[in-house]
């Protein structure tokens, strides 16, 4: 026989409960994007190389080492998307949507990074993402956090918190970035591989550092708040005090960074508490949700100076965290126990569906176990059909576990039928 493909390493086949939680967060998002007023998009899974290249960075991991790119037959290197917000700012300067300004939009797909899977990481991995593009002003991160925050609430997921902190603008941000150089050099030979590699071309990013050999340093370096100008400092005031009003809960997180050049004011990550059930599922330092201000990157694509703010989640991270949520309960089991009824239970299970309740009709296999299969659904109503003494029944059962929607079934049925149990 011939051997069995298998699926590739880092990509996952989601069934199940899974796929269900998986559909809850989707659809959680699409509901709380359209009350904030999010236009949906739809985005290329491919674009140019230099897309990602040029908005990301050269020097990060994400371009030097993750991305799964290729020349395609015309000799051009495509490069599959790993990430969102890259393809979001050349779609706006490209196709003319800087008229919709300030344009808030919203997506959600596949991303893929070449990176060593684990629990929560694929390779082929999925997000939802929102962006606010061509407002300046602090009160669209504010309404972009203030969306995150009630889309994990509506998922159910609690025990997290906000982390929060400023890269304040341009100017405080270049002289903060000298200031952190001629700190770290001075130590230069105690720092880990990478933070020395880091230090010269992306030394905000030391801050972020899990290496042991970094942390004592990082806790000595510069602090941003000393080198605020006046109008950064009143930009995170608002945002704070927006949220402040807006009742969702932060913190401030002064290591948490953005290392490329283009990011400025608010930076931000949703982070399970210690101890929380979230921690417990993913880990105490993981993050589920995260983003922040991007102010320099259409420049960077060509584009004149737009400010814009946003941020992204992974789904498969969302859905452990949802788990056992977006499986719905049948509401109308239908057993056909004679194939001579089997035409009536089809015609009784369409009527239910066109009413709206979510029904399964059972009439294959063998009839006489039909209506145990059915029962062991657990349906909130059980209805038979079947022929007995030479006449034909049918029969309703309420097993009172439903949605409050039994007697609504009842009247349905009795309309056509007339014999119902209690």
């Amino acid at each position: 026989m011939a051997k069995t493909p298998q699926a590739i390493r880092g990509t996952q086949d989601i069934f199940g409960a899974d796929a269900e939680a998986f559909a809850f967060v989707v659809e959680t998002f699409e509901r709380v994007r359209r009350l904030y007023r999010f236009r949906r998009v739809e985005m290329p899974v491919f674009e140019k190389t230099e897309v990602f290249s040029r908005a990301i960075g050269e020097t990060t991991d994400v371009v030097s080492k993750e991305m799964y790119s290729f020349d395609d037959r015309g000799g051009e290197s495509l490069t599959l998307r790993p990430e969102f917000t890259a393809g979001i700012a050349r779609a706006y300067l490209s196709n003319g949507w800087q008229q919709h300004a300030p344009l808030k939009v919203a997506t959600h797909g596949p991303l893929f990074r070449y990176e060593r899977p684990q629990k929560g990481r694929y390779r082929q991995f999925h997000q939802i993402d929102a962006e606010i593009i061509g407002a300046g002003e602090p009160q669209a991160d504010v309404e972009l956090l203030a969306m995150a925050d009630q889309l994990l609430k509506e998922l159910g997921i609690e025990g997290v918190t906000l982390h929060l902190n400023t890269l304040g603008d341009g100017g405080s941000r270049e002289a903060w970035r000298a200031a952190l150089v001629e700190h770290f050099r001075a130590v230069k030979d105690e720092l880990s591989e990478d933070s020395q590699d880091r230090l010269e071309k992306n030394p905000l990013r030391i801050l972020d550092s899990k290496d042991r050999r970094d942390r004592r340093f990082v806790a000595e370096a510069p602090k941003i708040d000393d080198f605020l100008s006046d109008e950064a400092r009143a930009f995170f005031d608002t945002v704070t005090g927006g949220l402040d009003a807006a009742g969702v809960k932060w913190t401030r997180a002064e290591s948490l960074v953005r290392g490329l050049d283009y990011y400025r004011h608010t930076a931000f990550e949703f982070i399970p508490d210690e101890g929380s059930e979230a921690a417990g599922k993913l880990g105490s330092q993981s993050t589920i949700l995260g983003g922040g201000r991007y102010d320099g990157l259409m420049e960077g694509l060509g584009g004149p100076s737009t400010p814009a703010v946003g941020w992204a989640a992974g789904i498969e991270r969302l859905a452990m965290l949802c788990e056992g949520k977006g499986t719905e309960k049948l509401e109308i089991a239908i057993a056909a126990e004679n194939v001579e009824r089997e035409g009536d239970a089809a015609e009784m299970v369409s009527i239910f569906r066109r009413r709206g309740f979510n029904a399964e009709l059972f009439a294959t296999g063998s009839p006489r176990k039909r209506f145990d299969k059915a029962r062991k659904a657990e349906p909130a109503i059980l209805i038979s059909f079947d022929i007995r003494d030479g006449q034909r029944t049918q029969t309703l059962t309420v097993a009172g576990t439903g949605y409050g929607r039994e007697a609504d079934a009842s009247e349905i049925f009795a309309d056509r039928w007339t014999e119902v149990n209690r």
